[in-house]
């Protein structure tokens, strides 16, 4: 292997020396290149000379995606643009993106990192990756390629969609590693079977899934059905992208935080103080070797908790349990990001619509399905048919192209949604009855 492991199964007095070192330094830089990070020193009446041990590192401000939209599009960059050789970037609650650059520097340590992720997930040098993750602004298509051409495997670029073709290469090219949102894998299985082609009788060893919640049950239907081992995969665009945290094969039992290169803090998600090893909160990160884009107590909003005890696999690093939940009103639609005040803003461009809408999240097999049901007013409902399937599509087709995820329209007559006396009931999740 041309990476170096060696910081995986270090005694934690040695791992949390270099950790000291590189927030130190993270907190000199963005102190002198990021006006956002030195104003909130400032506030908080410290300065980086006064973080001298890891525990000091409660004394610094949180920061939270609002404070990303606020510095949109590069104000949160500690280098100069001519030193960012990637962009990528994700939807935040108003439709505004979140952007995050990376020097060629954060490239390649994103690439070990991901080499080290698939290697904990059961992925070696000789097998051949099929990376069903989407390629382009979303992190997971690119940062999964990257690491397995590090590790040197072989990696077919295959991206979401086309089902059926994607189906005739995993017979075809016979790949030993799938990597993929969880709800898709399921979607593959059953498209396989409709083929004709059964799964576990292709040659997949282990996959790697990850960019949306999923439960112990659907790893033991995504295992039953595909007959391979199934691994959680962790990481967020802010943060990095995919390779913040992992299962290794060997146990499944709770992600291991590449602590050489982030820090993780479990918060009260109210209070904001720090929680003991064991108890459930908010998920806080703080980078430690990020260049163009580092991060000071970044809040995910993801709730889980740490666990410090060894593993059976020998890796030393801390262990995440699986995100139960988030902390704000987030949906993750087949992998895609979406905010009910996401829909608010593309439905709202539409004068024919009032500003009463629901979201309908369902599972129609193992795939995820929105419906928005809006008002319109009087005059349009009164329309014929024609006229309003035309701007139920129209609709759809704003939603499809602005939050790049489908969801079906429907328009309700004018006062059928329930109204609330306090805040809005905008989502209704069937998934989780």
């Amino acid at each position: 292997m041309i990476y170096n492991i060696d910081y995986e199964t270090m005694p934690r007095e040695g791992l949390e020396a270099i950790q000291l070192r590189r927030l130190q330094a993270t907190l000199e830089r963005v102190y002198a290149s990021v006006p956002f990070y030195k104003k909130k020193f400032e506030s908080a009446g410290i300065t980086p000379a006064d973080i001298t041990s890891l525990d000091d590192l409660r004394k610094v401000p949180f920061t939270t995606k609002q404070d990303l939209r606020d510095n949109y599009p590069f104000g949160m960059f500690a280098v100069p643009m001519d030193n960012v050789v990637r962009i990528h970037a994700s939807s935040g609650t108003t439709g505004q993106p979140t952007v995050v650059g990376y020097t060629a520097r954060d490239v390649s340590t994103w690439a070990e990192l991901m080499a080290r992720a698939l290697s904990a997930g059961g992925a070696t040098r000789g097998d051949i990756i099929h990376n069903a993750y989407g390629y382009g602004l979303f992190t997971g298509g690119l940062g999964v390629h990257y690491g397995a051409e590090r590790l040197g495997a072989s990696v077919i670029p295959v991206s979401g969609g086309n089902t059926k073709r994607q189906i005739v290469i995993m017979r075809d090219f016979g790949p030993t590693i799938l990597t993929a949102t969880p709800s898709y894998t399921l979607h593959l299985a059953e498209v396989a079977e409709e083929m004709g082609i059964a799964f576990d009788q292709l040659s997949f060893k282990y996959g790697i899934f990850g960019a949306e919640p999923w439960s112990e049950k659907m790893r033991d239907e995504i295992e039953r059905k595909l007959g391979i081992v199934a691994v959680d995969i962790y990481g967020l665009s802010e943060v990095m992208g995919p390779g913040v945290a992992i299962e290794c094969h060997e146990a499944k039992n709770g992600l291991h935080v590449f602590e050489d290169h982030f820090i993780p803090e479990i918060i009260d998600p109210a209070t904001g103080d720090v929680l003991p090893a064991g108890q459930e909160g908010e998920l806080v990160f703080t980078s430690l070797t990020k260049e163009a884009f580092p991060v000071i107590r970044y809040r995910t909003r993801d709730i889980s908790a740490l666990r410090t005890e060894p593993c059976v696999c020998g890796r030393t690093h801390a262990r995440m349990q699986r995100v139960s939940g988030r902390t704000d009103d987030m949906l993750i639609i087949r992998g895609v990001n979406v905010f009910p005040s996401q829909i608010e803003s593309v439905l709202m461009e539409t004068e024919e619509v009032a500003p009463h809408y629901q979201l309908m999240v369902d599972r129609e097999g193992n795939l995820d399905t929105l419906t928005v049901r809006v008002e319109v007013d009087e005059k349009l409902f009164s329309d014929e048919v024609r006229k309003l399937q035309a701007m139920e599509k129209k609709l759809a087709k704003n939603i499809k192209e602005m939050l790049g995820v489908s969801a079906r329209v429907q328009l309700v007559e004018p006062k059928s949604i329930e109204r609330s006396q306090g805040k809005a009931v905008r989502v209704i999740d069937n998934r989780k009855l």
